[in-house]
């Protein structure tokens, strides 16, 4: 059987590394333009659905959300509805950020799929979609404190 998941986490580490150097000047580190992009795509996420679409616990995410937040990048702001929740927007230094990040994802993603026949392309997205909705099936199941078997 072909290492597929091999390679998928050789480029992505490859990629956050390219993103490590070329976002440090906008003082970005360890993936918190993940968590950038995906607050200015959606203003007023709550953290715990933040968390489940880049797919890490919670404990992770409040610490990215808290770094961003000290940085100046986002706010948080009571949900009007139900104080208990907070709400993640965007600040004026986060939304003037999203623009660079934007052309930096375009950019990787037209490296990545170079040579590729928009056929390959779609074929290829959609394979890794499948793959996705898999693999999140056992990062639920986990999640929750199971155990897999091999």
């Amino acid at each position: 059987m072909k290492e597929i998941l091999r390679e998928i986490g050789m480029i992505a580490r490859a990629l956050d590394s390219i993103s490590n150097v070329e976002f440090k000047e906008h003082d970005l580190t360890k993936g918190q333009y993940l968590y950038l992009v995906r607050i200015c795509e959606n203003p007023g996420i709550i953290q715990e659905k933040l968390a489940e679409m880049i797919m890490v616990d919670r404990t992770t995410a409040a610490r990215a959300i808290k770094r961003l937040e000290i940085q100046g990048f986002i706010e948080k702001r009571d949900d009007p509805l139900n104080k208990k929740i907070n709400r993640l927007y965007p600040t004026e230094k986060g939304e003037g950020v999203y623009p660079f990040l934007m052309r930096e994802g375009h950019h990787s993603n037209n490296v990545a799929l170079s040579g590729f026949s928009e056929e390959e392309a779609n074929l290829l997205h959609d394979f890794l979609q499948r793959v996705r909705k898999n693999i999140v099936v056992d990062w639920e199941y986990v999640k929750k404190g199971n155990k897999r078997e091999y």
